[in-house]
Formats: C-alpha cells, sequence, structure tokens
C-alpha cells in the first residue's frame, strides 16, 4: 500500500524546484556569513551556518568549463554541458542555448533564464551578446 506522508516543510530541493515551476531562478544566501550557497541545502557550506534564505539572483555568469554531448540527429543531436560561474559566487551545470555546441568557449559571458529540458523547469543560459536575453 503507497500511502503518501505529508510534508509540512519542503527540502530546498523542493523549494528549489517550485520556483523554477513559478518561472523564477533563486538561490539560497546564508543569513550568517553572506555567502551565496547552490546546489539547494539545509547547512551553508561555507560556515555551516542552518540559517538560510531564497533570494533573487543577477543572472549573469561566466562559462568556467564544457563539454559536447553527441547524439545522433534522430535523438535529438548533439547539447553542450557546461560549468558557469555565477555572479555571486557559486558554480552550477547547465547547458547555453543559442550558440552551437562546439561553439561555448571557456569565458564566455552568459544569463540565466528558466527554460525547459527535457520537458521539466531548468536553468539554462544564454550568450550575454544576445541583448534581447538579458536577465
Amino acid at each position: 500500500m503507497n500511502k503518501e506522508i505529508p510534508v509540512e516543510n519542503p527540502g530546498p530541493l523542493q523549494t528549489f524546484e517550485d520556483n523554477l515551476a513559478k518561472g523564477e531562478f533563486k538561490i539560497q544566501q546564508c543569513k550568517e556569513c553572506g555567502q551565496h550557497v547552490f546546489y539547494p541545502r539545509q547547512l551553508c557550506n561555507h560556515c555551516g551556518s542552518s540559517s538560510l534564505k531564497w533570494v533573487e539572483i543577477s543572472g549573469r555568469g561566466t562559462v568556467y568549463s564544457t563539454s559536447v554531448v553527441r547524439r545522433k540527429p534522430e535523438r535529438g543531436g548533439d547539447y553542450n554541458i557546461s560549468l558557469i560561474d555565477l555572479e555571486e559566487g557559486p558554480r552550477m551545470m547547465s547547458r547555453v542555448m543559442d550558440v552551437e555546441p562546439t561553439e561555448v568557449t571557456i569565458g564566455m559571458q552568459v544569463s540565466a533564464h528558466v527554460g525547459l529540458v527535457e520537458e521539466k523547469p531548468a536553468v539554462v543560459f544564454y550568450n550575454k551578446e544576445q541583448g534581447d536575453k538579458e536577465w
């Protein structure tokens, strides 16, 4: 018998995903040390405090590393996986969407947006030079 257990206080990952579903990209910031935290967690990875709050961020970032995932065209074709350093400090894995996978370069300035990846809300990035794509 599957019995759902009610969740009174959703965990940080659920809160992050709920924000994405509303089209909002927020990360945590520690109330004690002021550092930004990503991946969503219960404790600050800088000072260990449990006093974390959700904040809106600039959405600006820089490509730290990138790789091309090769797929057959009938399976969607090639795409990039990139590590992005957010302006606020944390590094996250995502995709740069408006550039050919092989054209994404280390040091490229990008801006974050909530989009869909495999039909689920996700943070994706666009080349910052695309003026209409600014955060």
